[in-house]
């Protein structure tokens, strides 16, 4: 499965949204240089406050940019950065990714995924009643949550929009991917 970058995007201070940048570096096994999430630990402010030594699984989140013309069609106006994505893709059903696959964008970069973003109530205050539009329920009943996924990163360099990413699944069995 292939895709594309979109846009990049980061942000120093603990937003909502981020800022998009005409290219992010990505530091092996921290993150985004520059973002506030940047860290081999914990960086999500109530993640810290429960265990702020447990290992963060969140260092880089990607957001398909399919679910802003997902959303948009329902009224909302959601743009790159908005959703506090650091990398905003399309053509690839980040979604559907195995846990443990790896994403190869650009020259040098490696992300492997680890979960599901879980959306909260921030984003009913981004943009009210967005919240309900960013989760659905499956045909078994079960909650699916649209708002991207959480990546570690296991190979630095530099992104840009335009980049071409490469997913390299896992052996197998194949693991869904659950929130973080």
């Amino acid at each position: 499965m292939t895709g594309k970058v979109v846009a990049v995007a980061r942000d120093g201070t603990h937003r909502f949204s981020k800022k998009v940048a005409s290219e992010i570096r990505i530091i092996d096994g921290l993150g985004v240089e520059g973002d506030a999430h940047l860290g081999e630990t914990v960086m999500h402010r109530s993640r810290v406050a429960i265990d702020p030594t447990q290992p963060n699984l969140r260092q880089v989140h990607l957001i398909h940019s399919e679910l802003f013309d997902e959303v948009g069609a329902q009224g909302f106006d959601v743009k790159p950065a908005d959703l506090g994505e650091n990398i905003t893709t399309v053509g690839i059903d980040l979604l559907a990714l195995p846990r443990g696959t790896i994403l190869h964008i650009g020259e040098t970069v490696k992300l492997e995924v680890t979960g599901l973003r879980n959306p909260c109530k921030q984003i009913n205050d981004f943009q009210a009643g967005l919240l309900s539009a960013v989760l659905s329920k499956g045909l078994s009943g079960e909650l699916i949550r649209k708002s991207g996924i959480m990546t570690v990163a296991k190979a630095g360099g530099i992104v840009k929009a335009g980049d071409i990413i490469r997913s390299v699944y896992p052996e197998k069995p194949y693991f869904p991917l659950e929130r973080v």
